[in-house]
């Protein structure tokens, strides 16, 4: 029998690496779509198995060449998504508005099986952000084209590869003094990546009666206890210092100016609200695919690279079980 084909869009990412090594495991082929295959080919083409992965090089809003996936696709899976918007760039609404309403409206075209959608946990609640609003309504169009599509919430995701905890740790060891936004209590249930594609691949492999679930990770930490993982996972002292709203609006201003900005205004705005479910949706834990992977104990696994010594550190951790580093 023909093995099905799995068209993704965000594959070379922190997720799409995960997931692209999970689908063809389990023998689903799989088409992806990057802007530089030059760039972007050959990690995508070791992510899986030899045969199994096509890539496509193409602007996301080449309609008539995008469309042409669709006519070999049964599923379609779109993990872009973008942080902040860049000058003279791709827009918030752009990217998670008008372009997955133009992918709802090609599954149905064609009749795909199913439509994964990956947006953003609270979206719903930060109702004066850009980045939700715009995510928001990219999910509203998406149900009102395609009826076969599940939208994934996930909390913060996290990974070796990720912008997240590695970007953490490095901020940690280059600074003596760290900003803790809104006293550090906003609270987060992370998700680390394989958990997340875990839920990918059971919705496409099994199907799902939920439009919208909510992923998260097994345990709920705040940013602060965040930060005091990374802190002693990496063997480092450093001033977490509660920030004024007034003077993290003005920081936020000063660093939204850097190419790769470490904070917007937009991302303070979002910090305001908790990233754990609204109970207004079921969550993975409640389709039957509850997190298995802890945050302290993955990160924990690669967080030498940013200890002193690095691997070879003999440095003890500081959570109390004088444990040591591996």
């Amino acid at each position: 029998m023909k093995a099905k084909n799995c068209l993704i869009f965000g594959g070379s990412g922190q997720i799409g690496s995960f997931l692209i090594r999970k689908l063809t495991k389990n023998n689903l082929r799989v088409t992806v779509v990057t802007r530089n295959i030059h760039q972007k080919g050959l990690k995508i083409k070791t992510q899986g198995n030899a045969g199994y992965i096509d890539i496509v090089e193409a602007n996301i809003f080449e309609e008539k060449k995008i469309e042409k996936l669709f006519i070999e696709a049964d599923y379609c899976i779109n993990l872009i998504g973008i942080l902040y918007e860049k000058r003279r760039g791709n827009t918030f609404k752009n990217i998670h508005s008008i372009f997955p309403t133009l992918i709802a409206k090609l599954c149905k075209k064609y009749d795909l099986e199913r439509f994964v959608h990956v947006s953003a946990l609270g979206v719903n609640e930060a109702i004066d952000s850009k980045y939700a609003i715009s995510k928001l309504e990219g999910e509203k169009n998406i149900l009102n084209n395609f009826s076969r599509s599940t939208i994934l919430r996930p909390s913060v995701v996290f990974s070796n590869s990720d912008n997240f905890s590695t970007q953490f740790m490095t901020l940690l060891n280059r600074l003596p003094i760290f900003p803790l936004y809104y006293s550090g209590k906003t609270k987060f249930m992370p998700i680390h990546c394989s958990d997340l594609t875990n839920i990918i691949y059971h919705i496409i492999s099994e199907g799902s009666s939920s439009q919208i679930i909510e992923c998260v990770g097994p345990e709920i930490l705040t940013f602060k206890e965040i930060l005091e993982i990374l802190l002693n996972l990496t063997n480092k002292k450093r001033l977490l210092v509660p920030f004024p709203v007034a003077v993290a609006k003005l920081s936020a201003k000063l660093f939204q100016l850097l190419p790769r900005p470490l904070i917007t205004e937009d991302q303070l705005r979002l910090l305001r609200y908790d990233n754990i479910p609204s109970g207004k949706y079921k969550t993975n834990s409640d389709i039957g695919l509850p997190s298995k992977l802890y945050f302290k104990d993955e990160v924990k696994k690669y967080s030498y690279m940013w200890r002193d010594g690095g691997e070879f550190s003999t440095e003890k951790y500081n959570f109390g079980d004088n444990e040591k580093k591996s």
